[in-house]
């Protein structure tokens, strides 16, 4: 079902339901994917509030929810997606164009998401897009951040321990770090299987802001919040080179939100040609709140078995 309203001072809004999950798609900026939720239930996703209804100028704005970034983050990976993007159906999905980037200082991409909603139960499958309509090559990953609301905690596997042995004397992931990662900050939550990172509105630690990024084998990523378990999957490409020293999925809070990342390999996107990304969500609700390896082993690892297929 697709319907069309006004949401949060934007008229030109659509929701996407199943009859067992919605979400809400602004066509009036972006585009970005602001509600993620059961029918009649709470938004999973944060929203910038002060960013509602806003369109045009030259100033980027988060506005909320799920968007389409570039990889590397440099200046073009900021720019000001501030104008009406156009709708289509195609099938059981619908995309989301936005105009090609052209206004100074131009990128000449076009980023474009297509959203198709299961036809029952919580799952969704995105497809990214961006499209080089440059007269060069240019190199890029396409990078899909999805901001998670107050209180949520980021969940990412690690890859498999094993005892040191003759078959395991090479590396086995990437953990990557930036200037403002602060292990000792107590919002990190590392354990022997999995890395976790609380999203708190008062942190204590020295910087704000913590992130971080993981070469993950096992293609999945998971939020907890308020007894909700929100997951995402994208295939892992093996050889590919990822950014950030090889991290396909990053994590980041700050004290408004927390966000859960993925990243498609990085290209040589030549004129007229499109670099894809596909990720998958799905949501669970009444889960047993816990912290520890123990619990995500229990609690959340036979959830994310039954998205594998």
């Amino acid at each position: 079902m697709l319907e069309r309203l006004s949401y949060r001072g934007w008229p030109n809004a659509y929701r996407l339901s199943n009859g067992s999950v919605e979400l809400i798609v602004t066509a009036d900026v972006g585009p970005r994917i602001l509600f993620y939720g059961f029918c009649g239930g709470k938004n999973i996703l944060h929203e910038v509030m002060e960013d509602a209804g806003k369109v045009g100028g030259s100033q980027f704005r988060l506005y909320g929810g799920h968007r389409l970034w570039v990889s590397p983050e440099v200046e073009r990976t900021y720019y000001p997606d501030n104008v009406a993007v156009q709708v289509s159906e195609h099938g059981d999905a619908v995309r989301f164009t936005a105009p090609r980037e052209e206004l100074p200082p131009g990128t000449n991409l076009q980023k474009e998401l297509e959203i198709r909603p299961g036809a029952a139960g919580s799952e969704v499958r995105i497809t990214h897009r961006i499209r080089n309509h440059d007269t060069q090559s240019t190199k890029l990953a396409a990078w899909a951040p999805t901001m998670m609301r107050a209180g949520s905690r980021a969940i990412l596997p690690l890859s498999p321990r094993v005892a040191m042995d003759t078959d395991h004397y090479l590396p086995v992931g990437v953990l990557s770090i930036w200037s403002y990662t602060d292990f000792a900050d107590p919002r990190w939550i590392l354990g022997t299987s999995y890395i976790q990172l609380q999203q708190s509105p008062n942190p204590r630690g020295r910087f704000k802001e913590q992130m971080a990024g993981i070469y993950n084998s096992s293609g999945w990523g998971a939020c907890f919040c308020d007894g909700s378990l929100f997951i995402k999957r994208a295939d892992v490409i093996s050889g590919a080179e990822y950014p950030g020293f090889g991290s396909n999925f990053e994590v980041f809070t700050n004290p408004d939100f927390l966000e859960l990342e993925t990243l498609g390999p990085m290209s040589d996107v030549d004129p007229g040609e499109v670099a894809e990304h596909v990720e998958r969500w799905w949501l669970v609700g009444d889960i047993q709140s816990g912290a520890d390896d123990a619990w995500i082993d229990s609690q959340v690892l036979p959830l994310v078995k039954q998205t594998s297929a």
